[in-house]
């Protein structure tokens, strides 16, 4: 991982394994893709203190969470300003999220939360990685591979 160890290569749609729990918890980045597949995608992600994933909602992709460090408020709605889905999760909890849902999870512990995500379709360039969450939204060249299927891309929406 990006400052902390040993980085996952992103070897695109060919067969990989390694140990998730430990990959997510050595991840020091925000965001690090640690694979790409046609149809879904793996994300490692660390959020610090106080911070949080970011308010948003996919319109084509589903996503799954899962908290392997840290605690969390996990909000979820219709649109932005009706999160009507609020729930506490922390360590081994999962977070499932539909298509076209506004979704955000800030960090509530003490530590960093660490957290893998799972999108399908894939969501991000194949072996991206950024440091913060200033960086993610700042980046104008994070798609998908050409060589990933895609539904009638979207836009995602950010709070």
């Amino acid at each position: 991982m990006s400052g902390t160890g040993a980085h996952i290569e992103d070897i695109g749609p060919q067969p990989q394994a390694f140990d998730i729990e430990r990959a997510t918890t050595q991840n020091g980045d925000y965001r690090s893709v640690a694979w790409s597949g046609r149809f879904l995608q793996v994300t490692l992600m660390s959020i610090p203190v106080g911070g949080d994933i970011g308010l948003e909602a996919h319109p084509d992709t589903d996503q799954f969470l899962r908290l392997e460090a840290g605690t969390g408020r996990v909000q979820m709605g219709t649109a932005k300003d009706q999160m009507s889905f609020d729930a506490q999760v922390s360590d081994g909890w999962c977070v499932l999220v539909p298509a076209q849902t506004w979704h955000n999870i800030t960090n509530t512990g003490t530590t960093p939360m660490q957290v893998y995500a799972i999108y399908a379709p894939a969501h991000h360039s194949p072996g991206k990685v950024q440091a913060t969450a200033a960086i993610a939204s700042a980046d104008t060249d994070d798609e998908p591979a050409d060589w990933s299927t895609q539904p009638g891309h979207a836009p995602d929406q950010h709070g």
